[in-house]
């Protein structure tokens, strides 16, 4: 047991022992993963400046303003007219414009189907849903004109009737009882995730390195030479590289929400339970490798070829659902899937009972690549030029 820790601290102080190690994976993970937060993670949105020029003088446009104010998701900014509404759209005063018509009221009630104008400098999703939101309103109003015009056949002033019914609806006496509360991912935990993820890895990857320099330089051999056994050398290394990822996540989770107060919105043992076993998973990549590979110059190649397109399958910088079906079946080999699964599932409030599946995994995926490592180590030999 003296043995395997000795070798464990002695793997730990080599890789993040050093000033550059220090920065490379620890400090610089935080300052990505907190640039993130900041530039992403803000819990209340502001409301989107729309900017709009109503030139009817009927009921119609006013009520059509009224009703996108009450939504509570605009802030509404008047213009005098199409022109200074199409200049402050072009010069970014607003996300949007919106103009309605002249005698806009006038052509409901008469049956014409007059359009609201929308103007964007570039498409967002709240210029999308501005735009739906004022169709549905002006929708709604064409079908309460048409009811006005039917009933006003006999006679009367059917702009006065229009009117009072509009005041009627701006009442929404008739409501619905929300239901929604909030059991989605935050926007900004995939990315969060994503990119702690790949530093994980490629901090637990780097003891290839080291571990290949050891059996070039014939100090593993060295080792297996002394009282020491093979499998003692194998957890060693092993342990070595599971507390450096312990370490690295311990400090991301501390800054994160102890300095920054950032809420993942997943309970933290849970969260530390994820990278925890994302951990080992790498570890038995990590190992695997070392057991394939001979030569040093190779191992930088290798883990470019590893760690970013397993990443990029996973799911760490966008999402598996968008890929093509090959690749969404392809994305089940690697760990980071099933991390990113866990992270989501426990982010909708679900429990052990949906959890298992990709713990399960993830443990599987550990046991497999660590006894493959295990065995393909052989601290005996020398490395080659292969």
């Amino acid at each position: 047991m003296r043995n395997i820790m000795t070798i464990a601290w002695n793997m730990a102080k080599r890789t993040i022992g050093s000033r550059s190690g220090l920065l490379i994976y620890i400090i610089l993970p935080c300052i990505v993963v907190s640039a993130i937060i900041t530039t992403t993670g803000s819990s209340g949105e502001e409301p989107a400046i729309v900017l709009y020029a109503n030139l009817d003088s009927g009921a119609g446009g006013q009520h059509v303003i009224a009703e996108l104010a009450a939504t509570g998701d605009y802030k509404l900014v008047q213009t005098s007219g199409e022109a200074e509404l199409k200049a402050k759209v072009t010069d970014q005063k607003g996300t949007a414009g919106v103009f309605i018509p002249p005698g806009y009221t006038e052509d409901l009630l008469a049956g014409k189907k007059p359009q609201i104008s929308f103007y964007e400098l570039k498409i967002s999703e709240s210029s999308i849903m501005l735009q739906r939101k004022a169709e549905d309103i002006a929708g709604r109003m064409g079908n309460t004109a048409e009811a006005v015009r039917t009933a006003n056949a006999a006679g009367g002033n059917a702009e006065s009737k229009f009117s009072a019914v509009l005041q009627q609806a701006e009442q929404h006496q008739v409501g619905s009882k929300r239901t929604d509360y909030n059991l989605y991912p935050r926007a900004e935990l995939t990315s969060v995730t994503g990119f702690t993820l790949l530093f994980l890895m490629g901090l637990v990857t780097s003891s290839v390195s080291i571990i290949v320099k050891d059996r070039r330089d014939r100090t593993m051999m060295r080792m297996f030479s002394a009282p020491v056994h093979a499998y003692e050398i194998a957890i060693g290394n092993f342990l070595g590289s599971f507390l450096v990822g312990l370490i690295q996540i311990i400090t991301l989770l501390t800054f994160t929400r102890g300095i920054l107060g950032y809420d993942f919105g997943v309970p933290l043992y849970l969260y530390f339970l994820v990278l925890a076993a994302f951990i080992l998973v790498s570890m038995g990549i990590a190992s695997t490798i070392t057991g394939l590979v001979r030569n040093q110059n190779n191992t930088g190649m290798l883990n470019a070829l590893i760690l970013t397109p397993t990443c990029m399958l996973g799911g760490c910088f966008w999402p598996i659902s968008i890929m093509p079906d090959y690749m969404q079946k392809i994305a089940n080999f690697v760990p980071q899937k099933w991390a990113m699964q866990a992270v989501n599932v426990a982010a909708t409030g679900g429990g052990w009972s949906e959890l298992w599946l990709p713990f399960a995994i993830l443990g599987l995926m550990a046991a497999i690549l660590l006894a493959i490592g295990s065995a393909t180590l052989r601290p005996n030999e020398a490395g080659s030029g292969v």
